[in-house]
């Protein structure tokens, strides 16, 4: 019984240590204006060119045939911010990188649609 209750315990503090947070266009803004994360856009070229971006994000097309291998490259130790149109490849996004080990992950749960909604400053290419 006790071998039972440490597993739990150790699959417990497993998944909640590395969990991807999602968060709404105003708390995301905070995490933008302090600078202290990564921020992805994981959209496609044409979206981005269409309907611009949240300054300072660097992108990676999570459709693209390198989506994985680009993810794959970056620092698991850094804090990450991610956001799509609105929010389901982010979403997976995030989950694919809890499942790689990335420590600290956070996703803009509506998507830049929301962003651009609430008037906060975007940038064109």
């Amino acid at each position: 019984m006790k071998k039972i209750i440490s597993l739990i315990l150790i699959c417990f503090s497993l998944t909640t240590f590395s969990q991807v947070k999602n968060v709404d266009a105003t708390t995301f803004k905070k995490l933008v204006d302090e600078k202290k994360h990564v921020l992805i856009d994981l959209r496609t070229n044409e979206e981005i060119k269409s309907k611009g971006m949240i300054k300072g994000a660097i992108q990676i097309d999570f459709l693209g045939k390198d989506a994985n291998t680009e993810i794959d490259k970056l620092d698991k130790n850094k804090s990450y911010l991610i956001y799509c149109a609105g929010g389901g490849r982010s979403e997976e996004c995030g989950f694919y990188m809890q499942k790689q080990g990335f420590k600290d992950v956070v996703n803009l749960e509506k998507g830049f649609g929301d962003w651009k909604n609430k008037g906060f400053e975007i940038q064109t290419k």
